[in-house]
């Protein structure tokens, strides 16, 4: 019956999706194309007053230095706020909410991956609802209020969090990891300069790069896509296999970075409207109990969560088979879905990342299972309801001997 209830409930939540308007990012993509957020902030928001959302490491390593040089020459007042954390907690959150009042600010630039731009929507949502804490906007529509403008300039191609109308929160004292989904919460503005990514760590381009993958592809096998997010999935996932192995391989490569950005941002449209799955429902719990990131935990469950689900995918993933070009015709679905599947466990090879995750304690397991399950039910359109023993199972599956 629970399953029954939970399909009824995917399939309403469908039509109000279908009603509900979708105001992605207007993008701005070329070669030092955060020189232009100067512009964006002053002329089209007319906004004089910025906190800036990045990372430790970004502002060590001075990446948004020629931006913020720029912000300032033209007569933008610029706080940055550098701390968040891999994965933005709620304390994070309402820290960055402290400096961005004391500051009065007036509009938010995340820099950065998928933690800096999380961590502005928090921030944004907070500001629009300042009685409300970030635990009761958990779910869907629990913003409804206009947010200040936020420009979001993504420094990995894999999270989407450019585009999406999500962020994602992690509670630190439960090992909880939750989502605010909210159209309030899409960025005004996407920067996707392919210079920024150049500096990007192989292991970090591989495991972000899967990230988006594994976005696409769920989108692509749920129960609630449309013609739209199957082709913007598609488009993901053909873009994905042909140039992540060559920026893994030569990060000089910029014109494959270009084609990334493109295809993170492509994938991050489909999920928004068609939902992941449980891949990222156990994800988001490694997150939660280790701080285990995001594309790593997506990149090894891929696969194993695939092959679980078995004849439900076999004719979605035979289909993503043919267009990336990996079968022949005479094939059957069955045996061009577990084509795809190697070619994914082949690909995560060729990218040095591992089949495994370190630290997983059997004692956390059933908890992990069960957040990870109430996560999922009812809302993710997945092609096969996980138990919570299917879900300890997986975890099992990918968990590396101590």
């Amino acid at each position: 019956m629970l399953k029954l209830y939970y399909r009824l409930y995917q399939f309403a939540f469908r039509i109000i999706v279908a009603l509900i308007p979708y105001h992605f990012p207007q993008v701005i993509a070329k070669e030092n194309a955060t020189l232009e957020v100067a512009a964006v902030v002053l002329h089209r928001l007319k906004r004089s007053r910025v906190l800036l959302v990045t990372d430790a490491q970004l502002t060590k390593l001075n990446l948004y230095g020629p931006m913020l040089e720029h912000l300032r020459a033209e007569g933008v007042q610029v706080t940055v706020f550098d701390k968040t954390h891999v994965n933005p907690t709620i304390e994070n959150i309402e820290e960055a909410l402290t400096i961005y009042h004391q500051n009065k600010c007036q509009a938010i630039i995340a820099f950065g991956g998928g933690s800096p731009i999380d961590c502005a929507k928090g921030v944004a949502a907070r500001v629009a609802r300042p009685r409300k804490s970030l635990r009761q906007m958990k779910g869907v529509l629990g913003v409804l209020r206009k947010i200040p403008p936020v420009i979001a300039v993504p420094t990995t191609s894999g999270t989407g969090s450019e585009t999406t109308l999500a962020a994602v929160i992690t509670n630190h004292h439960t090992h909880e990891k939750y989502a605010i989904s909210d159209p309030a919460l899409f960025p005004l503005y996407a920067i996707l300069d392919p210079l920024l990514t150049k500096s990007t760590p192989a292991h970090i381009t591989a495991t972000t790069g899967m990230d988006a993958m594994t976005h696409a592809i769920e989108a692509f096998i749920g129960q609630s896509n449309t013609k739209e997010t199957r082709s913007l999935a598609i488009k993901a996932v053909q873009t994905i296999f042909e140039h992540l192995p060559r920026v893994h391989r030569d990060p000089s490569d910029l014109q494959s970075r270009a084609h990334m950005q493109h295809a993170a941002f492509w994938a991050g449209k489909a999920f928004t409207v068609a939902y992941v799955g449980n891949v990222h429902a156990i994800a988001h719990t490694m997150g939660g109990f280790y701080n285990t990131p995001h594309g790593l935990a997506n990149a090894v469950l891929l696969p194993k969560v695939l092959r679980y689900y078995g004849q439900a995918v076999h004719q979605s993933l035979a289909e993503l088979s043919d267009v990336v070009g990996l079968t022949k015709p005479h094939l059957s679905h069955a045996e061009k879905a577990q084509t795809f599947i190697t070619a994914i466990e082949q690909l995560n090879l060729t990218l040095q990342i591992s089949t495994r995750i370190s630290g997983i304690q059997d004692e956390d397991i059933p908890k992990m299972a069960r957040n990870a399950y109430a996560e999922a039910n009812p809302l993710y359109p997945v092609p096969v309801i996980f138990t919570h023993r299917d879900f300890e199972a997986i975890i099992h599956s990918v968990r590396a001997e101590a």
